[in-house]
């Protein structure tokens, strides 16, 4: 199991600029957060109390998660009206191109403290490298179980998701192998694999540099699960289905 190559705090913004991607320790991803690892742990309760994806074009039943949209304007979080997730074909050949309407979060999930100051804190610290007046955020908080034998974290394979910015944080691994993190340079031949073991350590990439994938997970133990955060990172607009004007 291959350690992740944590990046320093000072070294975080050079790396993310030229590399397209970060990997924070716990303890360096609670500093940029402002919360301490306490504080994070509050969270993970939360995870239990998913629902399944209904979605899901490989009849599984290994993936739960919910969904919640905001507008960032500097310090200003806002929750956004519940929107169906959308994405491209070009970017999830799988499951692309439908509107998939999850469930939302729950209500004291969305109005927890710590959960917003995440949110907000992370957005500030990829703002810093690359401001925008206004960012587009996506949170999915997502569960992989294996109760079923094999729980696949990214079925839809090596991919990018159509925005800026992706924040792939750990929240819990219990009782299961694999989930290897595999992510590759879009435009050239670099890659590297690593296993994020340990609750707040994270992956930021630059979405338009990098191609990222999970591996399958299989149980150890049961329950055995891997929780995870998802944000995504847009500027200018949501991602919505192209419009259809009557001629």
């Amino acid at each position: 199991m291959l350690t992740p190559p944590f990046t320093s705090l000072e070294q975080f913004s050079s790396q993310f600029s030229e590399r397209g991607f970060a990997v924070l320790s716990p303890d360096h991803f609670a500093n940029q957060t402002n919360l301490s690892l306490e504080n994070l742990n509050t969270l993970k309760a939360f995870w239990d109390h998913l629902p399944r994806d209904p979605y899901l074009k490989d009849g599984g039943r290994y993936r739960y998660r919910r969904h919640a949209s905001y507008i960032v304007r500097g310090t200003s979080l806002e929750l956004a009206p519940h929107r169906a997730h959308w994405q491209s074909l070009d970017y999830n050949a799988l499951h692309g191109g439908i509107e998939r309407w999850f469930e939302p979060l729950q209500p004291e999930l969305s109005k927890n403290q710590y959960w917003q100051q995440l949110i907000s804190k992370i957005t500030q610290l990829l703002d810093n490298i690359a401001p925008s007046p206004t960012w587009f955020v996506e949170a999915h908080p997502f569960r992989i179980d294996t109760s079923d034998g094999i729980g696949r974290p990214t079925p839809e394979g090596a991919h990018r998701d159509g925005v800026d910015f992706v924040a792939v944080i750990l929240v819990d691994r219990v009782g299961v192998k694999g989930g290897e993190t595999r992510i590759f340079e879009a435009e050239g031949s670099i890659g590297l694999r690593f296993t994020l073991q340990d609750s707040w350590s994270a992956l930021l990439l630059n979405d338009a540099k990098m191609i990222h994938e999970t591996t399958p997970i299989q149980p150890i133990a049961s329950p055995g699960y891997r929780d995870t955060l998802v944000i995504t990172f847009r500027r200018n607009s949501f991602q919505e289905p192209p419009l259809h004007h009557d001629q």
